[in-house]
């Protein structure tokens, strides 16, 4: 974005265009857009502008065609956005973005089509937006047998998923230490993939469903990324964590009453 549109962008266009390049904010901006507005070229029953939908509303869309032919449904941030990507006099519609997921639903979207940030989602994302799942539900795995499992330290450090990782977990106050690892499981027959170790308080499903996503963003295309809950006195991958290896995130107590207004000081 240009200096202007940075000055007079929105909420979710400041988001949008944060995730466009740093995986951590992309769970900041998924909720953002699910309770934002968002403008569609179209009309409704009633004309156009704003538009509260009910059952059985006659809504038109309008959809737009890819070079090889596949469908896409624009979507726009804002009035602004949609008429710098819109050369005709096009009738528009202001809807919530969580009612245009659900009767577009199936049909892949974009967001903020020909501008510097934009999105495309496929069905099976809107899905998962829509049932409040910001990113992928981890998949327990469970060893059935005793198995030899070889720890270490990557030789070539993942700095820019350990900064994306450290930016997220700053956000969730119940992160208390996350870790890092190389893990290999020789009878698998598969290469070594990294291991994050979270100690979290409480439940840390939504911590977990949130690092697996920036995790998976922040790393090469296809390589894997496990997590595992770290808890203090159990064996295996929590003993490695805690006693071989130093946090890369340890999250910083919190100040006192005292300090913070300059109290206690010689």
């Amino acid at each position: 974005m240009d200096i202007m549109d940075t000055k007079q962008e929105n909420l979710l266009e400041k988001l949008l265009r944060l995730a466009t390049d740093e995986p951590a904010h992309r769970p900041d901006f998924f909720r953002a857009l699910l309770n934002s507005t968002i403008y569609v070229v179209g009309t409704a029953g009633t004309g156009e502008g704003q538009v509260h939908l009910e059952a059985n509303s006659n809504i038109s869309i309008a959809q737009w065609q890819k070079p090889d032919g596949s469908v896409v449904i624009p979507f726009f941030s804002s009035l602004q956005a949609l008429q710098r990507c819109i050369d005709s006099e096009d009738s528009y519609l202001e809807i919530s973005a969580r009612s245009f997921f659900e009767v577009t639903l199936g049909t892949p979207l974009f967001l903020n089509p020909k501008s510097p940030c934009g999105k495309a989602f496929s069905p099976q994302e809107v899905r998962l937006l829509l049932s409040g799942e910001i990113g992928q539900k981890p998949v327990p795995h469970t060893v059935e047998t005793d198995t030899q499992v070889l720890l270490g330290q990557p030789s070539q450090y993942p700095s820019k998923m350990v900064n994306s990782l450290t930016q997220l977990f700053a956000k969730h106050r119940n992160v208390k230490r996350a870790f890092l690892a190389l893990m290999h499981e020789p009878s698998s027959g598969q290469n070594p993939h990294l291991v994050i170790g979270i100690e979290a308080d409480g439940d840390i499903e939504r911590v977990m469903r949130e690092a697996g996503t920036v995790a998976g963003d922040a790393v090469s295309a296809g390589e894997p990324v496990d997590l595992c809950h770290v808890h203090e006195g159990e064996p295996g991958l929590s003993d490695y964590f805690l006693k071989q290896t130093a946090p890369f995130y340890e999250r910083k107590p919190a100040r006192g009453l005292s300090s913070l207004f300059g109290f206690g000081k010689e």
